[in-house]
């Protein structure tokens, strides 16, 4: 029973504080929207505001025309529509806002702030465009008296200032102050059309003296300077420009390319009709046209002295080509001179004669071009300037050509070291082979190894293949030079196994003089000796040592590493 109480308790006392809290919310929601719609309320009453009532009044006085009183009527109209039909609109939906709070329809009162607001706006800015129209009536007395008097001091400033200097602007002076006169009648028609309160007309004369100021003020800050620039600077630079023209083309530089004259006599048509249009001051654009011109003959100092460095380098790279040109000429003559001996010396290659015909064929134009080239410079036909690309082009070819032909010198000239190399090594070989079949009979061996006498035949038949390969015409050299370190290869073979067989005789038969002392002593010594003797005559040379120095080791322990050591010191 007790806990069931307790459980009603808790329900109850919790549906309670879920609808206090729903209460307190709704009731802050509430507040909250309030707020808004009240914000809003104040928005509304102050867009119908005393500053266009105000300035509304201040117009009524100053009507006194048709074209005033027309103006002032439609801002009237504006006004009481604004008034009338927006602001009440604007009251009917707050108030329709205030409703849909006490019905809670939340959904439909979020739409209805977004219009009002909307509505504010567009009231807002109605009511501003409509005051800042009105203002510019109301407020153009005094904008208008307020620039004027700018715009004169302006005027005076600009006048003392020509007045300083006023013979600066002599061809010009009548139409300068001309245009002065004209500024001060705009000044006196203001004064007219202010007593009249034309305020359209004011505005259009106002706008009329300031444009004529600033255009009096161009005149007068640059006129002097357009003057000296037409009458002196440029003038000094085409005399400049002309002597130094006249000067170069007496030393013989071609400078047509430059249109020195034609631009000259262009430059003084320009400067004519410059001056025609500085005497009715219209100077649009004048400034930039002189500085043009002027930059234009700046830059022809520049081309001059161009010219002067170009012929400079012109001779000095003329005299480098023409070096290099003759030795590559000569080193390709020569070979396609000797290519008919070459060709029945060395077996080249077909590529290696075509291309030796090429480089002879590029070499005779790049002659023919420059020969061009120094009959141009003879006649001076070109610029410098132009004939320095030509002769760097004419350089570039013909130290490709130089390269390709140092290759192809060092590939013959490879082929003629080899074959002198391989004549030098073939005697060398014969020498070498010959000392060893000296030695030989020397020893005077009485029977010789059937592998020797094959090294022999092999080291011979290889230096014989030599010969047939000097022989032959064309060599090819990469067959000869094979042959070359075979032949080599078995002769130092034939050599070392010389070399190797007497050193072993020798070694045999002072053994076996040795021994010989002990053959009465040991029958296993006399065996051993007369294996030996057998052996020898057989030509085992080794075999009949190795027996040799076994039999006297039964008489002498040890005495085969004495004798290796003893010879092996020698």
């Amino acid at each position: 029973m007790n806990r069931t109480l307790i459980i009603c308790t808790i329900y109850i006392v919790t549906i309670l504080v879920l609808s206090i809290i729903f209460i307190l919310k709704n009731s802050k929601q509430n507040k909250k929207i309030k707020e808004s719609i009240d914000s809003l309320e104040k928005e509304k009453n102050m867009i119908i505001n005393a500053p266009v009532l105000n300035e509304l009044s201040k117009v009524e006085a100053l009507v006194r025309d048709d074209k005033l009183k027309y103006k002032y009527d439609g801002w009237q109209r504006k006004f009481d529509d604004i008034r009338n039909v927006s602001m009440p609109e604007i009251t009917d939906m707050l108030l329709e806002a205030d409703s849909y709070i006490e019905s809670r329809k939340y959904k439909e009162l979020r739409r209805l702030i977004a219009d009002i607001e909307l509505k504010i706006y567009k009231s807002k800015e109605r009511i501003n465009t409509l005051l800042s129209e009105i203002k510019e009536i109301t407020l153009s007395e005094e904008k208008n008296r307020n620039q004027i008097v700018k715009l004169k001091n302006e005027y005076r400033n600009i006048k003392q200032t020509y007045e300083k200097d006023k013979d600066e602007y002599k061809p010009v002076n009548n139409q300068i102050e001309l245009q002065f006169e004209n500024i001060e009648k705009r000044f006196q028609e203001f004064e007219i059309v202010m007593e009249k309160k034309d305020y359209d007309e004011i505005n259009y004369l106002v706008k009329g003296i300031s444009e004529m100021i600033d255009h009096i003020r161009y005149v007068v800050s640059e006129v002097p300077n357009i003057i000296i620039m037409c009458n002196e600077l440029i003038p000094s630079k085409i005399a400049d420009i002309s002597n130094i023209y006249i000067k170069m083309t007496r030393e013989l530089y071609q400078l047509d390319y430059l249109n020195v004259e034609y631009n000259i006599k262009e430059t003084e048509k320009k400067i004519k009709d410059i001056m025609d249009r500085v005497k009715v001051l219209n100077l649009e654009d004048v400034t930039f046209e002189l500085k043009t011109i002027i930059n234009y003959y700046d830059s022809l100092y520049n081309d001059f002295e161009y010219e002067k460095a170009c012929k400079r380098t012109f001779e000095s790279n003329n005299k480098a080509f023409k070096a290099k040109l003759i030795r590559t000429n000569k080193i390709i003559s020569n070979l396609i001179g000797q290519l008919d001996e070459l060709k029945t010396t060395y077996d080249l290659s077909d590529d290696d004669v075509k291309r030796l015909h090429i480089i002879n064929d590029e070499v005779r134009k790049i002659k023919d071009n420059y020969n061009n080239l120094m009959d141009c410079n003879k006649n001076h036909t070109f610029a410098y300037s132009k004939m320095v690309k030509e002769l760097d082009f004419l350089m570039i070819k013909v130290s490709k050509l130089e390269e390709t032909l140092n290759y192809d010198l060092k590939t013959i000239g490879s082929m003629k070291d080899d074959e002198i190399r391989a004549r030098e090594q073939l005697d060398n070989i014969k020498n070498i082979l010959k000392k060893a079949k000296s030695r030989i009979r020397l020893y005077n061996i009485p029977v010789l190894p059937d592998n020797y006498f094959v090294e022999l035949q092999d080291a011979s038949d290889a230096i014989k293949e030599i010969q047939k390969e000097l022989n032959k015409k064309p060599i090819n050299i990469e067959t000869l030079n094979i042959r070359v370190d075979t032949a080599r290869d078995l002769v130092f073979k034939v050599f070392n196994t010389t070399n190797s067989l007497l050193k072993t005789i020798v070694m045999l038969e002072e053994t076996m003089v040795y021994g010989n002392r002990y053959r009465s002593y040991k029958p296993q010594v006399e065996e051993g000796l007369a294996l030996a003797e057998k052996l020898f005559y057989k030509s085992e040379y080794k075999k009949a040592l190795e027996v040799t120095m076994n039999a006297i080791d039964y008489v002498e322990p040890g005495i085969h590493n004495k004798i290796m050591q003893a010879y092996s010191e020698k």
